[in-house]
């Protein structure tokens, strides 16, 4: 054998090695790419505006506890909600706003008027909302104070 044909031969190892270089920086700039585009956002919109007011929240919640629990349940058979609120605030005209909010989610939020029966409750439906963990959020008033209650419900 010539010293020239050994020179000559042929091997795909230095091929191979720039090869798997080349398809592991196109995976980490593909990683890249789809991390810088991913939504990142707050649980909230205005989450610093919120936390400011946080003091008023802590109270909302002292005296809606004073008055008695808010009893938030969930029937999963049923798919609903039943709010019900203490014998304490049946000679108040309430008025407030439930909120269902999805944390992983806040296109899925929604808002409704509290309309509370003559028991003190109201029945809320959950056909209509995916399933997965949900905030239910309600803050009401009686016109001279404010009170607040939340709860954390796994609607299946």
């Amino acid at each position: 054998m010539k010293a020239s044909d050994i020179n000559k031969s042929f091997t795909l190892w230095p091929y191979m090695i720039v090869g798997a270089m080349v398809c592991f920086m196109g995976y980490i700039a593909m990683f890249v790419y789809k991390a810088m585009n991913q939504d990142v956002d707050l649980v909230s919109k205005n989450y610093y505006e919120q936390e400011i007011q946080y003091q008023d929240q802590i109270e909302k919640v002292k005296r809606t506890q004073a008055l008695g629990d808010v009893m938030l349940s969930y029937n999963a058979e049923a798919k609903s909600i039943l709010l019900q609120l203490p014998a304490t605030y049946k000679d108040k005209s309430l008025t407030g706003t439930i909120t269902l909010f999805r944390p992983s989610n806040d296109e899925m939020d929604e808002q409704l008027p509290l309309q509370l029966g003559r028991d003190q409750s109201q029945l809320l439906e959950t056909g209509n909302l995916e399933s997965g963990l949900w905030k239910v959020r309600v803050d009401f008033s009686d016109g001279e104070e404010t009170y607040y209650t939340e709860k954390t419900i796994q609607i299946k």
